[in-house]
């Protein structure tokens, strides 16, 4: 009777399995979108088509990616609701100590990039909790999933997969391999794979760009999408603000999204009150937020704009500056 059930077991098992096999959604390389994406890798790119078939035929379509994708924290959090998942305890004692643990890699590429050691720390530290949480989706799946089945950003999304097995031939990766976010971002500095074409670098001089495992390559790719997103060294990103008597108008209502029609001058004369040394004539923008105390208004300068090219939300700027500072100042605490 025990040999019985181990062998039923054994057989429910395998059923199981079966069907677990059964349920998954592969990419069909004769639909017409990608038998169209393929021609235009082989034509363009010099992919071999069977071998790029073959390769597209391993990708999952996955609608768990789908259905993270459409409903982003940044569209369903107030702002107070979201730095509380960034700006903690736990969160601030890992920067530092990755501060401290790296901390002449971090200033040598502080000095030759003019990137503040802070402004990388914020963003590693907001991506990922420095290397903790890099995504669990295999990047061919996250990308052909919504190349082919997400309508609504089809067009990103198919390019972002050309990029990503170019650059796979480019430094020679194994492309079933890489693991990232559900929207495709790769390693600790969750790159696009067009960002890392852009602006990934070799940190150390090895040859290699590695920003799944080589933290100088990682700083030092940050560093540089900065730099090449006009990154002004010193410079204030935003400060805090309040609207005066003599402001015109409904309260602001609180926006994830970024205007640039304002500069300090034009605020100023607006009625919003805040303190700056950069000139009148910069850009500068009005945000609001819904903190844990009601409304909050901050200015957002030229760099604060630098930031939201990597993530275009403001409230993803705004906790990428503010995890920074607070880093900076345990550092410089710890120091004295």
């Amino acid at each position: 009777m025990k040999k019985r059930l181990l062998a039923v077991a054994a057989i429910l098992t395998v059923s199981v399995s079966c069907s677990q096999a059964a349920d998954k959604v592969y990419v069909d390389v004769t639909e017409p979108n990608v038998a169209a994406f393929i021609d235009e890798m082989v034509a363009d790119h010099n992919f071999e088509r069977d071998a790029l078939a073959a390769l597209l035929g391993k990708a999952e379509i996955k609608k768990t990616i789908i259905k993270k994708i459409s409903t982003p924290a940044e569209k369903k959090l107030t702002w107070a609701e979201y730095r509380k998942i960034f700006i903690t305890r736990e969160r601030i004692d890992a920067g530092t100590k990755f501060w401290l643990e790296n901390r002449e890699m971090l200033e040598r590429i502080q000095k030759e990039t003019g990137v503040s050691v802070e402004m990388i720390v914020g963003i590693i530290g907001v991506e990922t909790y420095y290397g903790r949480i890099t995504g669990k989706d295999r990047v061919i799946d996250a990308l052909a999933t919504l190349a082919f089945d997400y309508p609504p950003r089809s067009k990103f999304f198919r390019n972002e997969l050309k990029q990503f097995l170019i650059l796979a031939r480019e430094e020679e990766l194994d492309a079933t391999m890489p693991l990232g976010s559900y929207a495709g971002a790769m390693g600790r500095p969750q790159f696009m794979p067009s960002s890392f074409r852009a602006y990934a670098v070799d940190a150390t001089g090895d040859g290699k760009r590695d920003i799944w495992n080589n933290w100088a390559d990682v700083a030092g790719s940050v560093a540089n999408y900065f730099v090449e997103h006009g990154w002004r060294t010193d410079e204030d990103v935003t400060t805090q603000a309040t609207l005066a008597d003599r402001w015109d108008g409904p309260v602001p209502e609180p926006r994830n999204t970024l205007k640039t029609n304002d500069t300090i001058e034009s605020l100023s004369k607006k009625g919003v009150v805040f303190a700056t040394e950069l000139g009148a004539d910069n850009q500068a923008e009005l945000l609001t937020y819904e903190g844990d105390d009601g409304t909050e208004h901050w200015v957002g300068f030229h760099n604060f704009f630098v930031i939201t090219k990597y993530n275009r939300s403001v409230m993803y700027a705004l906790a990428a500056h503010q995890l920074g500072q607070q880093i900076a100042a345990r550092v410089a605490a710890n120091a004295g």
